[in-house]
């Protein structure tokens, strides 16, 4: 498959019209703030570089993990982080949200989960499931009809044939209601959580660079911002410029304040 840089040129399946095409130009650009937890780099790291020596891994027949599934509070990196992946590994990011593949027929959403990982078994690329929960619940719910439960194993033979150069990453807001088979599925796992103070302090700093800003104003910024995920601090931050700009003034506290309660993030646990 041609890695181009322009998204529409990208090769499509028919019928893949549910999801969106990024280049790796594009991830790499979406991706160039990422800040991983300790634990979580580690274990990213080790992902990429066991991809990389798949001759060797083959020489022992040892299998490569090809599939990763990230967990946790939304806005804390995990959509960041396939764009990471596909940037690493030079392939174009498939992001797909599974809620938009439900069809009011239900064999028509089986149908759909297959044309994904048909089009990804042909197509190297990272296949991004977000919102995975929405089609991967758990069949033990009284709520689901049975055709859901048909979903889910649909999905769990996609995930069972998956190979080829392909990587498979889905996210969700809720684990818990995953079914416990597709849990398994899935070799790599990755915990995401709200940012502590030097995460926070990391990204703060990433992304105000080069931007001309008062003295202790990025330390302001890192307790201001405290129970904040990366999303609510990129967006706090981005207002904030835009009010330097308009004002012709460095960034300081008060714009900083204002973007704050402007934005009104809503913070787990208020």
């Amino acid at each position: 498959m041609s890695k181009t840089n322009h998204i529409n040129r990208i090769p499509r399946a028919k019928g893949i019209d549910m999801a969106a095409f990024y280049s790796p130009k594009e991830c790499a650009r979406k991706a160039k703030h990422i800040v991983f937890s300790a634990e979580n780099e580690r274990i990213i790291e080790e992902f990429l570089t066991i991809l990389g020596m798949k001759d060797r891994f083959a020489e022992h027949e040892v299998p490569i993990p090809n599939k990763l599934v990230m967990f946790g509070p939304p806005g804390t990196g995990k959509t960041l982080t396939a764009s990471y992946v596909a940037d690493r590994l030079n392939l174009p990011l498939v992001l797909v949200r599974l809620d938009a593949i439900i069809h009011s027929h239900l064999g028509e959403t089986s149908t759909n989960v297959r044309k994904l990982f048909e089009y990804a078994r042909v197509n190297p690329c990272v296949l991004f499931l977000d919102e995975f929960d929405a089609i991967a619940r758990t069949r033990e719910s009284n709520d689901e009809v049975k055709e859901m439960a048909r979903v889910v194993n649909t999905l769990l033979q996609c995930l069972d044939e998956f190979e080829g150069d392909s990587i498979c990453i889905a996210a969700t807001n809720l684990e818990t209601q995953l079914d416990h088979a597709i849990w398994r599925r899935f070799d790599t796992k990755m915990n995401y959580a709200m940012p502590d103070a030097p995460s926070r302090q990391l990204y703060i700093n990433k992304l105000v660079g080069q931007f001309e800003h008062q003295a202790n104003v990025k330390h302001y910024m890192c307790q201001r911002l405290e129970g904040c995920s990366f999303a609510d601090v990129e967006q706090i931050i981005l207002k904030a410029k835009r009010k330097a700009i308009i004002t012709s003034s460095p960034l300081h506290e008060q714009l900083i304040s204002d973007a704050y309660n402007e934005y009104m993030p809503r913070l787990l646990g208020t």
